[in-house]
């Protein structure tokens, strides 16, 4: 029953026992359901990592995310339809994950795919006789938007934004250690914005200050030349294979990434098979940037989504409220 919380490797189990020390039992029924274990196939790094230009401590996936969002949410709330929405929030993402907002054309927002979100739930035989057995509507879990406390506006610090980016400190980019995550996520309350929102909020001005300058190291992996180039390359594969028919739109919801990946190696395409292989042993070195377009070599120019966070802080006694300002 719990052959996945068992596997996973020493450090995430304890970050998990960080963001909720007592594990809500009653949750592993819908973390068990197919369409959630799907999303064990699926990485966090949108296909980075199937490159040398980068290389990240270990594999963390779309499903240990939406774990750990859930925990968080549980965590500072105690509400389970909070908790069951923030767990089915990535459950659209298909494989390759935001790589394929990149190949809907919206890089910027990366926001294309959440439409499944409520037909996949509705055709889950599982998750409806979980959630009718719950008493739960679909509506009240299909939108995690509706939930501040899972999922906000940029810059504000929300479940969801607080996740990616916790964990992306400790596998992607190492910009602070679990005793560090820790200290920061205790000090956190839950408290009204400037707009009479429930937002997540730090207690301590210093640890904020910490916490900001931490994760400003992070912040531009996300965002640079390298990585959006990564990302329109799986896009254009991916397309490239649907286009000549090696694969459909529906089996990026049914496959891995390891299982597209062979798909990919595997095709009839020379070129698309090479131009892959090529990808994969890419190095940062081998990647260029130009004023001007060369059509001899792949070369992309493409926006992509600005991720970072301005927390708020506790001020004295009477619940005010002020952002802890740092030049982006």
């Amino acid at each position: 029953m719990n052959k996945y919380l068992k596997n996973l490797n020493e450090e995430i189990r304890k970050y998990l026992q960080i963001l909720s020390p007592e594990f809500p039992e009653w949750l592993l029924e819908y973390i068990y359901t197919p369409e959630m274990m799907r999303l064990d196939g699926i990485g966090m790094s949108c296909g980075t990592l199937y490159t040398k230009v980068y290389n990240d401590r270990y594999f963390y996936s779309s499903l240990t995310h939406s774990v750990a969002v859930a925990l968080i949410i549980w965590n500072f709330t105690h509400n389970k339809k909070q908790t069951i929405s923030g767990l089915f929030h990535d459950i659209a993402t298909p494989t390759f994950k935001h790589c394929i907002d990149f190949m809907n054309g919206d890089s910027e927002h990366q926001e294309s795919t959440e439409e499944r979100t409520e037909q996949i739930i509705r055709n889950s035989k599982e998750i409806m006789n979980l959630l009718n057995r719950d008493n739960i509507k679909v509506e009240e879990i299909s939108d995690y938007h509706i939930y501040p406390i899972a999922d906000n506006d940029t810059p504000r610090l929300s479940a969801d934004r607080f996740e990616y980016t916790l964990s992306g400190g400790l596998y992607q980019k190492r910009v602070f250690e679990l005793k560090n995550m820790e200290e920061y996520y205790n000090n956190i309350i839950i408290l009204k914005n400037e707009d009479g929102i429930d937002e997540l909020a730090f207690k301590d001005v210093k640890l904020c200050e910490n916490f900001i300058h931490d994760i400003s190291k992070l912040w531009p992996r996300w965002i640079e030349d390298e990585d959006r180039l990564c990302m329109q390359f799986i896009a254009d594969i991916v397309k490239s294979m649907n286009i000549k028919g090696y694969i459909t739109v529906d089996d990026l919801y049914k496959f891995s990434e390891h299982e597209i990946i062979q798909l990919i190696k595997n095709c009839d395409d020379s070129y698309i098979k090479n131009s892959f292989e090529k990808f994969q042993n890419a190095t940062r070195d081998s990647v260029y940037k130009s004023d001007l377009p060369n059509n001899e070599i792949y070369c992309t120019s493409v926006k992509g989504k600005k991720r970072y966070i301005n927390p708020y802080k506790y001020i004295g006694f009477n619940f005010d409220f002020k952002p802890y300002e740092k030049e982006l």
